[in-house]
């Protein structure tokens, strides 16, 4: 498997068919289980049909965290390959400022963390690596890394 990371110009929307959100709620990270697993991973999802992406990723962190107020910030795009296969994500950064009550979907709980690369992660090959993209984008913008 390889993930690389591609300007958000760089690839058409109609190939995006994934959205990610590192999100942070009082000073901690988010991180969510979904029901039928015992890891953790990074609230996103898959685009539905004709959903604009922008759309896709408010939907999504409301539905996996119950996120109702939030600054929602495109990132880049990644691509994730295997097996000859290539599939697109475009990552987010979420600062929320409020949370109401979990929607009954498909997640089990959530969790405010102080640095989520040290959870039990579902997808431990790539989501280290959306960590550390949205490192280098929140030092960009502040001028400082935020791992609490």
């Amino acid at each position: 498997m390889k993930v690389d990371f591609h300007t958000i110009e760089e690839i058409m929307d109609e190939k995006i068919t994934f959205v990610v959100m590192i999100s942070r709620y009082k000073n901690k990270w988010i991180v969510v289980r979904h029901k039928d697993r015992e890891t953790w991973e990074i609230p996103g999802g898959h685009r539905e049909e004709l959903e604009n992406l922008q759309n896709a990723a408010e939907r999504e962190l409301y539905e996996e965290t119950g996120a109702k107020q939030f600054i929602l910030n495109p990132i880049c795009i990644y691509s994730v390959k295997t097996n000859n296969e290539r599939s697109y994500g475009k990552l987010f950064y979420a600062n929320i400022k409020e949370i109401g009550q979990l929607p009954k979907y498909e997640i089990a709980e959530t969790k405010l963390v102080d640095d989520m690369l040290k959870e039990n992660l579902t997808y431990p090959l790539i989501q280290p690596l959306l960590f550390e993209k949205t490192q280098k984008y929140l030092l960009q913008r502040t001028g400082k890394l935020i791992y609490k």
